[in-house]
């Protein structure tokens, strides 16, 4: 994904991919169709080349309030008329040179088969509470299982919470993950302890903004999740009051649903921070991999499953 319009998310990419020694983007995965996740497309790709790109589809379905602005949508199809275009569904591969990238979800469908490694019953399935049915694009995210020998990270984008349910029940087609990157911002819409607690990822890392994301009810099931080793966040989530909207019981971020600030990876109040830091996960084919907070040196290393 690359973010909102505007310079802020496409700076920060552009950067990263400048510090990695990299000269282009081979695939952009485009997880859906929402302005905080294609609205940067266009000033990275005037920042950086890209040749692929990768969605759902050709068309925004959208019936929720944040349906994508049309300029918006239609900057995007200008900038992936420029490359190549795959439309993928659930099964099918990114081909990353040394890596397995199997998409999981797509366009409101969900994985069918189980990957290596999956496929065992999820007892979990029998406690799960259903939600009203979600129209949103956020339902339509591109999901993926990266692998890299014994090593899988889990992305889902913004996959809401029917539809986590669907990947892992009856059955878990997912398997266990080494890192899980929360889905939807950690947001309660999100994050189905149904999904967490099946997958048992030994790392997780809350890719929350400093005042969105981090709900207490997501961040809770993934710190309580079985088999947990390590909880890092991208930011301080910051003391807010619950929103109805996202399913919030009560006050989110604060002293009590924060890891401890050497596993954040920025402390800053406001969004539009500098310098920003990403967290750094480095990953060996032998299941091992590490995690590294730039902004105070702060790595931990995690051995092979």
């Amino acid at each position: 994904d690359a973010g909102n319009p505007g310079a802020r998310d496409s700076d920060r990419i552009a950067a990263t991919v400048k510090a990695a020694g990299l000269s282009q983007i081979d695939y952009l995965v485009v997880s859906h169709f929402h302005g905080d996740h294609v609205g940067g497309v266009a000033e990275l790709a005037a920042r950086v080349p890209i040749k692929t790109f990768v969605d759902h589809g050709s068309e925004v379905h959208d019936g929720s309030q944040f349906k994508l602005k049309d300029d918006i949508f239609q900057g995007y199809l200008a900038q992936r008329a420029k490359g190549r275009h795959q439309e993928v569904k659930p099964g099918d591969k990114v081909a990353v040179k040394g890596l397995d990238v199997t998409v999981v979800s797509s366009d409101g469908a969900t994985l069918s088969q189980p990957l290596p490694g999956g496929g065992a019953a999820n007892p979990l399935c029998s406690s799960f509470t259903p939600r009203d049915v979600d129209v949103s694009e956020n339902a339509r995210s591109v999901g993926v299982v990266v692998t890299i020998g014994r090593f899988r990270m889990l992305n889902l984008g913004d996959l809401t919470w029917n539809k986590e349910r669907d990947l892992v029940c009856p059955a878990n087609r997912l398997g266990p993950i080494d890192v899980y990157l929360t889905t939807h911002h950690g947001l309660n819409l999100s994050g189905a302890p149904v999904l967490v607690h099946a997958v048992r990822p030994r790392v997780a890392v809350m890719n929350n903004g400093p005042r969105k994301g981090a709900s207490r009810e997501a961040w809770l099931t993934v710190k309580n999740s079985p088999g947990l080793l390590d909880l890092w966040q991208l930011h301080t989530a910051m003391p807010r009051p619950g929103n109805p909207a996202f399913n919030e019981s009560g006050d989110s971020g604060g002293p009590e649903f924060n890891v401890p600030e050497e596993r954040i990876a920025n402390l800053a109040d406001q969004a539009e921070h500098t310098p920003a830091y990403a967290l750094q996960v480095s990953a060996r084919s032998d299941g091992s991999f590490s995690v590294k907070n730039p902004r105070n040196g702060v790595s931990r290393s995690y051995p092979a499953r």
